[in-house]
C-alpha cells in the first residue's frame, strides 16, 4: 500500500477554489447596500441592509479561469495579484545576481564565524525586528524577499528551513497580530468602526508583547531542539536536499569576503533599507519595489564584476526558480474572486452578523473574534476584511454593551493569527515555497502555536470586557 502524500500548495487552492465554487451553488447569494466612507474613501456595507439577489453559480469555465482572474481583471484590466507575483519574480532575479557574485555565500560563511555559539539570539532579535514592521505598518507582502537571504543563514547556523520561515512568517505575523497603530488594519478598522485608532492602544500592545515572547520562546526552543538533534527537524527528510538548494553546495568551499564582495554586501542591505523607507515613508508599492531591485540588481552585477551575460543569465534563472511562487499567489488571490463573483462573501458576513445576537458581553467580543477568523479566510487582506466587516459588526457591540475598541482589536487578532496559516494567503503559501516547506509540514509546526496564542488572545479579550 503506497503511503499517502499531502497534496502541494498549488493542488490544495485549486480544490479550494472548486469547494469555493460549489459554495456558490448552495449559499444563497446576496449584497449589502454599499456607501462612501468619506473618511476612508471607500465604500462600505450599511448596516441591515443586506439582501438577496440574482445567484451567479461558478462552474467549470469560472474555476479554470480563477487564476487567471487572480492576476488580474480581464473585464477591465484592473489588476489583483500581478504586480505582487511579479515584485516575486524581480526579487528572485536580484537574488541570483548577488549570489552570482558569492558575496552571499561569503558573508553567510563570515556571519556564521562571528556568531558562532551565539546564533540562537538572532532568531529574537530578527523576531522582533519583523514584529515591529508589522505592528506599525503591517508588513507583509514585504517580507517574501526576506525569506530566500534568511533561510540559508539558518542552515549554515545549524537549524531547519522551518526556522527561517517561522522568524520571519511569525515575526510579522505576531507584529499584525497586536498591530498597534498599522494603518492597513487598525487605523481602517477604527475608522470604519467610527473611533480614534488610539482607543484600544493599551491592550494591543500587551498582546502585542506577550505574543512575540511567547513566539520567540516557541521557535527558539524548536530551533534549539533541532540544532541538537537533526532528526527532530520536522523537514528532517529534506535536510540534504535544502543544504544543497540554500548553501548552493558550497559549505565547504566558501568564496572569500573580498572588498568587492563587501561592496556587493553594501549595496544588497542598502536596498532593503530604501525598500522599507519606500513602503512606510514614500507611498510605495510593488512597482516602485520592483523596479528598485531592478535598478539594484544592475547596480550589484556592475559593482560585482559580473559580464552582461552573467548579469542577465543570472536575474532569468533566478526569475526562474520563484515562478511557481508568483503562480501560488495568483491562485490564492483566485479563490477570492470566485466567492466575490459568485456573490456569497455578503450572505457569509449576514449570516455572521445574525449569530451575534443575544450574547451576553464576554461571549460577544469572544463571538466576534471567531467570526473574523472565519472570514479572513474568505477575505485574507485585513484592510478589505476592515473595510467589509467593521461596518456592520461595530455597530452590534453597543447592543452587547461592549466598547468598539475591543471589536477592532477582535478583529485585527483575528485577521492577524489565521493568516500565519490560512491557504487562502499569498504571503503563506509563498513564503512556504520559497523555504521548500510543504503545507503539511508547517501545519505540524505552527499547530501548537495556533493553539496558544488563541487562548491567549481569548483570555485578554475577556479580561478587556470586565475590565471596560
Amino acid at each position: 500500500m503506497s503511503k499517502f502524500k499531502f497534496p502541494s500548495a498549488y493542488t490544495i487552492l485549486m480544490l479550494l477554489t472548486v469547494f469555493m465554487a460549489l459554495l456558490t451553488w448552495m449559499i444563497p447569494a446576496g449584497q449589502y447596500q454599499m456607501e462612501l466612507n468619506e473618511t476612508l474613501g471607500k465604500l462600505v456595507p450599511v448596516v441591515g441592509s443586506y439582501q438577496t439577489v440574482e445567484a451567479n453559480p461558478q462552474g467549470i469555465i469560472d474555476i479554470l479561469m480563477a487564476p487567471i482572474q487572480g492576476f488580474y481583471d480581464p473585464s477591465d484590466y484592473v489588476a489583483r495579484a500581478v504586480d505582487v507575483a511579479l515584485f516575486v519574480l524581480v526579487i528572485g532575479g536580484f537574488l541570483a545576481v548577488v549570489t552570482e557574485t558569492g558575496a552571499i555565500d561569503a558573508g553567510i560563511a563570515g556571519t556564521m564565524k562571528r556568531l558562532a555559539g551565539r546564533e540562537k539570539w538572532m532568531i529574537p532579535i530578527l523576531m522582533g525586528l519583523f514584529a515591529l514592521g508589522g505592528t506599525v505598518y503591517g508588513m507583509a507582502e514585504e517580507t517574501i524577499p526576506f525569506y530566500a537571504l534568511l533561510i540559508p543563514v539558518m542552515i549554515a547556523a545549524g537549524y531547519d528551513s522551518i526556522v527561517g520561515v517561522a522568524i520571519i512568517m511569525v515575526g510579522a505575523g505576531i507584529g499584525c497580530l497586536g498591530s498597534t497603530i498599522n494603518p492597513f488594519a487598525t487605523v481602517i478598522a477604527s475608522n470604519a468602526a467610527e473611533i480614534s485608532f488610539m482607543e484600544g492602544f493599551a491592550l494591543r500592545a500587551v498582546i502585542l508583547i506577550l505574543g512575540w515572547l511567547l513566539c520567540v520562546f516557541y521557535v527558539m526552543r524548536y530551533a534549539e531542539r533541532v540544532k541538537q538533534d537533526p532528526s527532530r527537524s520536522i523537514v528532517a527528510h529534506q535536510h540534504d536536499d535544502n543544504l544543497n538548494h540554500f548553501l548552493h553546495g558550497k559549505q565547504k568551499t566558501t568564496p572569500e569576503l573580498t572588498n568587492t564582495r563587501k561592496a556587493v554586501l553594501a549595496i544588497f542591505a542598502l536596498t532593503f533599507v530604501v525598500m522599507m523607507w519606500g513602503v512606510s515613508v514614500a507611498g510605495w508599492w510593488m512597482a516602485e519595489l520592483s523596479a528598485l531591485f531592478i535598478g539594484s540588481s544592475i547596480l550589484v552585477g556592475f559593482v560585482g564584476r559580473l559580464s552582461e551575460v552573467e548579469i542577465t543569465d543570472s536575474f532569468v534563472n533566478g526569475a526562474r526558480d520563484l515562478l511557481g511562487v508568483a503562480l501560488i499567489i495568483a491562485i490564492a488571490r483566485g479563490l477570492v474572486v470566485v466567492m466575490d463573483n459568485g456573490n456569497i462573501t455578503h450572505t457569509i458576513l449576514n449570516y455572521a452578523e445574525g449569530l451575534l445576537g443575544g450574547l451576553n458581553e464576554i461571549a460577544f467580543i469572544n463571538a466576534i473574534y471567531w467570526v473574523e477568523a472565519v472570514l479572513c479566510l474568505v477575505v485574507p487582506s485585513s484592510s478589505g476584511l476592515a473595510v467589509l466587516s467593521m461596518p456592520v459588526l461595530a455597530p452590534l457591540a453597543d447592543f452587547a454593551g461592549v466598547s468598539r475598541e475591543l471589536v477592532v482589536t477582535a478583529f485585527q487578532s483575528a485577521s492577524g493569527l489565521p493568516n500565519l496559516v490560512t491557504p487562502t494567503s499569498g504571503v503563506v503559501m509563498g513564503g512556504l515555497a520559497i523555504g521548500r516547506v510543504a503545507y503539511s509540514s508547517w501545519l505540524r509546526f505552527i499547530g501548537p502555536l495556533i493553539g496558544i496564542l488563541t487562548v491567549m488572545i481569548m483570555l485578554l479579550l475577556s479580561v478587556g470586557v470586565v475590565l471596560s
